[in-house]
């Protein structure tokens, strides 16, 4: 139909969930702020923490240990730094260690100087190099404090996971910190902090189908935390100053409580959309690359290339499609340049690759129109190329 238009970029941001929009507009007529004693102040304060509890559900955490941000980036600040307490104690983190194809604000390194952040390699799948990360672990020097590394669950742009456990057993053995970025994996991977062996876990709400706005770092316990980013009145136990966002925060425990009911099912649902989607393109399209193909990725994302041809081509001639898709993370797709995440995969210094990432809206009838205009799209590329 003219107009019509298929959403495929929820590793961008999803669609509120349904539910999510009616709550959060019942809390913007609780008029206390939270830290109030008085009735109105309390009421706002249950519904803060009804929603804590949600979160630290959704990963197996102990509710007093999420602590509400602006988003993922906030909680990336927040962790990745030098200074640490432990109780009462302060601690130094040496350096930290990240993963070449991370987020744009875990690959930033947060507060460490950037002398102080070294990028660790990855496969040609985008899988980190675990011998190289157990070499580097062996060659921190201890006396500038202990090494940190952070790494994505799943990638942003490829949808890979990683082997976190692995890699953690690594980071248990060298004494070190383990931050992970799980930004990816609501509703689409099972995450329990404990079972992962991470010691914090960055979350954001919008990508699961929540607010935009709110984020939250979970930490596995309460006597290994970093120093505030933001100091002030003291809310969030004294780790986050700032009166909270009491209607994002009641989004964000809403969404996850949806997203962390409905994982099977849904994530089952999205394993068979990924796999037609594939299937399909490379019919219309044999010599496309789906990127990092070989490895464990998300059941949701495809980050697939087409030879000869730029993202921005690809993404601006299926937006005329009428289809939303992705040329990198959003953070960094507006810009000119190539995607780091390419470039940590080693691919073609010309290769560009688009990223299709479905969501609780996609159904087959979109994943069939996507194929259909790629189809167009690597038939105009033939044309070009005679």
């Amino acid at each position: 139909m003219p107009g019509e238009r298929s959403y495929l970029d929820y590793n961008a941001t999803a669609p509120l969930l349904d539910g999510v929009r009616e709550e959060m507009i019942a809390a913007f007529s609780v008029v206390g702020n939270p830290s109030s004693v008085h009735t109105e102040g309390r009421k706002a304060r249950k519904l803060i923490e009804d929603a804590r509890l949600k979160v630290a559900t959704l990963v197996g955490a102990d509710a007093p240990n999420v602590i509400f941000t602006s988003g993922a980036s906030e909680a990336a600040s927040h962790v990745l730094t030098p200074d640490f307490r432990m109780g009462r104690s302060p601690l130094s983190i040496g350096r930290l260690y990240v993963c070449a194809i991370e987020h744009p604000c875990v690959l930033s390194g947060g507060r460490f100087p950037v002398e102080a952040v070294e990028r660790l390699p990855v496969d040609r799948n985008g899988v980190l190099d675990l011998a190289v990360l157990q070499a580097a672990l062996g060659e921190h020097d201890t006396s500038l404090g202990l090494p940190m590394v952070a790494v994505a669950l799943a990638n942003n742009e490829t949808g890979v996971i990683q082997p976190i456990a692995e890699i953690s057993a690594l980071i248990r053995a060298a004494g070190g910190i383990l931050v992970v970025d799980a930004v990816q994996a609501p509703g689409r991977l099972a995450i329990d902090i404990a079972a992962l062996g991470a010691d914090f876990l960055i979350l954001s709400a919008h990508k699961m189908g929540g607010p935009k706005g709110i984020g939250a770092l979970v930490s596995v316990g309460q006597q290994l935390m970093p120093v505030p980013l933001v100091a002030g009145g003291g809310q969030e136990s004294g780790h986050r100053s700032g009166t909270e966002n009491l209607s994002a925060i009641v989004g964000f425990g809403v969404a996850a409580h949806i997203v962390g009911d409905a994982l099977t099912s849904e994530a089952d649902r999205l394993r068979r959309l990924r796999d037609q989607l594939e299937t399909g393109l490379l019919k219309v399209a044999p010599d496309a690359e789906i990127v990092s193909a070989g490895a464990d990725r998300l059941c949701n994302t495809t980050y697939v290339a087409l030879p000869g041809m730029k993202a921005e081509t690809m993404q601006i001639a299926l937006d005329l499609e009428g289809l939303s898709v992705s040329a990198g993370s959003a953070c960094s797709s507006g810009k000119v340049g190539r995607s780091h995440v390419l470039e940590g995969l080693g691919l073609d210094a010309e290769a560009g690759a688009i990223r299709i990432s479905t969501g609780w809206q996609t159904n087959e009838a979109e994943v069939d129109r996507c194929i259909d205009a790629f189809s167009r799209l690597a038939a105009r590329r033939r044309r070009v190329a005679a």
